[in-house]
């Protein structure tokens, strides 16, 4: 790859989409079955075969050629349709070892073992499930529009996010080598912010981290005689005070930087010292040049106080998991944004202040040791149910998002209508950001009818330069909800705000915790989070209007033959209304997990994989 490709105009990319996600409606079902059927069988990192079934299985019906067994149980598919550029859109599969608490209808009960052989709760904690049904759901909506678009989509669901090592395995695995390098990778991952919202970040979004494996050797012995042993509990236990000032009396105050021991582990019974002692560290970075600094911090406080102690053997440590910071190409990060704000409207994407600690293997994909790396754009799909945030205590943003269960939460329980929704547009849009030909051929769509080519999600209409590098007052980047009684779902009659700046420094401004911050850059950030009104009864979205001015009430008949074929191809077996019937059982997070109407998809049910298929040739490694 010589150049990257330049998106199309944002606008263009608007148009594509609006027809693209005229099939929305009619495909909705499907997808949130496919999530409902996900969140009800999470499987652990590396185990992902039956969801990796369902991966290949929905890519196989919709068009696709479907490679399985990459990197382990990954799963990648390939739609080419003309030339231009390749794009990659990816998401991952595995679920955390926790036990559910949401009390949702179709929460997980799901258990297995562990990669210590110890059995485990399994939960999509995370929104991995989410990640997944968008990812098939954009897949199939680029299949049934291929007339709108032109290049190659190249569809990659990936194990082993947790553990920060599934990509990489793709990686070694050929992923690029035997499936081609994509010009542009995109990706989203779900957030606690507000359902529906849409959130960017040019440069690093997220940051890096490390986990170290520490093995103290001492002398064990009778508790009776602590004079003749080197106790190895108690070195561990100054390690873990002593690193507590790394961060504080070592690292910039200008820098961010976190240093946890989460696991420390010795002993068998109170009266006997033990041999060893372990313990597991993580640190998390925004720069190469801080984690290094943290890593030798760990290797010095280790092995001196184990020599500080009179241990006779050197300690251990190892750096077993880590992933680098996740750092958003610029010009790739406007080019999506900018799609992003003529689709959705201004209201309903925001750019993120500050980059974010937690970490992912997205960056992978980009090639960050290549002499010519990959752009990508990772984003933030909000997930909070609207009156759970608004009942969170906290009068910021960052006051909310500590007080509504999150991601690692055993109540993480996303507004499944309105995240999914969001979720199907936001990577829609984005591909055919890139891949949405300047002249496309007449659609099936726009032949049956002159239909409204305006944004079929809820949003002013983009005015003036839709360039978000052509602005440059970061206070009118982002102006967020604002507050009115208006259905959610119904274009405000205002004049559209300024265009979204990813490139401008929201930083130049006083911090969250100085006086006059919510006057300045942070205003429209407030009113996006702290909306007062939220709608109980929307009004009827522009989905449903583009469907009925492109089918027309005399082609019911049509319409109905088509959903019920494509259900009749699924493999959704389950009646999720009865699923969704069942008892609720009372339980945090505050107010209903689900705002949108009652799902009339299914749930789904695949078949168990038919076995693994990694040493198979690439010829048949396709279904």
């Amino acid at each position: 790859m010589e150049t990257v490709p330049h998106a199309v105009d944002p606008n263009r990319a608007a148009q594509h989409g609006s027809v693209v996600m005229r099939l929305l409606d009619e495909l909705f079902p499907l997808v949130e079955g496919v999530y409902v059927d996900l969140h009800k069988n999470p499987e652990l990192s590396h185990s992902e075969q039956r969801t990796a079934s369902v991966v290949a299985e929905w890519l196989n019906r919709t068009g696709y050629e479907v490679h399985k067994g990459v990197g382990g149980t990954g799963v990648v598919g390939i739609l080419r349709n003309g030339p231009g550029p390749t794009v990659m859109l990816r998401a991952d599969m595995d679920a955390l070892p926790l036990e559910e608490k949401t009390g949702l209808p179709y929460a997980s009960t799901a258990r297995a073992l562990d990669a210590d052989g110890a059995e485990v709760p399994v939960m999509h904690a995370c929104g991995h499930d989410a990640h997944t049904a968008c990812l098939v759901g954009v897949a199939d909506l680029l299949s049934e529009t291929r007339e709108e678009w032109a290049g190659t989509v190249m569809v990659v669901a990936q194990p082993g996010e947790e553990t920060l090592d599934g990509a990489q395995r793709m990686i070694d695995d050929g992923l690029f080598d035997r499936f081609g390098r994509p010009d542009v990778v995109l990706g989203q991952h779900l957030g606690p912010q507000p359902a529906g919202l849409i959130s960017h970040r040019a440069g690093i979004i997220l940051g890096s981290s490390s986990s170290y494996r520490v093995r103290i050797f001492g002398e064990g012995g009778h508790a009776s005689q602590p004079h003749t042993t080197v106790d190895p509990v108690l070195i561990a236990a100054n390690i873990v005070t002593r690193l507590q000032g790394v961060v504080s009396r070592e690292i910039s105050p200008s820098e961010m930087a976190v240093l946890t021991v989460g696991r420390i582990q010795a002993g068998t019974k109170a009266n006997i010292i033990p041999d060893e002692a372990y313990l597991e560290i993580n640190t998390r970075a925004l720069n190469d040049n801080v984690a290094a600094q943290l890593e030798q911090a760990i290797e010095r406080v280790v092995r001196a106080e184990a020599a500080a102690s009179g241990a006779g053997r050197e300690p251990q440590v190892e750096r077993f998991q880590g992933s680098g910071v996740t750092h958003n190409d610029p010009a790739s990060t406007a080019d999506v944004a900018a799609a992003h704000h003529a689709y959705f409207g201004d209201e309903y994407v925001i750019h993120l202040p500050d980059p974010s600690p937690s970490t992912e293997d997205f960056c992978r994909y980009g090639l960050p040791d290549d002499p010519q790396p990959i752009p990508y754009v990772f984003w933030f799909v909000g997930a909070t149910p609207h009156d759970v945030w608004e009942s969170a205590p906290g009068d910021t943003p960052y006051e909310k998002m500590g007080n509504v269960p999150s991601n690692h939460s055993p109540f993480f329980s996303p507004d499944r209508e309105p995240t999914l929704r969001a979720g199907l547009a936001a990577l829609t849009v984005a591909a055919l950001s890139y891949l949405g030909s300047d002249n496309p051929q007449p659609s099936a769509l726009d032949q049956a009818s002159a239909a409204p080519t305006g944004s079929a999600f809820p949003g002013p209409a983009p005015a003036g330069t839709a360039d978000p590098r052509g602005h440059t007052d970061p206070g009118a980047s982002f102006d967020g909800f604002d507050g009115s009684d208006r259905p959610l779902d119904t274009p405000p009659q205002t004049e559209a705000p300024a265009p979204f700046d990813p490139l401008s420094d929201p930083l130049t401004g006083p911090r969250p915790s100085e006086p006059g911050f919510s006057d300045r850059a942070n205003d429209a950030y407030d009113s996006a989070f702290l909306a007062s009104s939220w709608p109980e009864d929307p009004a009827k979205s522009t989905h449903d209007t583009d469907m009925d001015s492109v089918m027309g009430a005399q082609d019911q008949e049509i319409r109905d033959e088509w959903r019920s074929e494509k259900a009749e191809e699924s493999t959704l077996s389950a009646d999720m209304a009865s699923i969704l019937d069942e008892d609720e059982t009372p339980g945090p997070p505050a107010g209903p997990s689900y705002g949108g109407p009652p799902p009339t998809g299914s749930a789904h049910n695949a078949p168990p994989p038919p076995g693994p298929d990694d040493d198979l040739p690439d010829s048949q490694y396709r279904l």
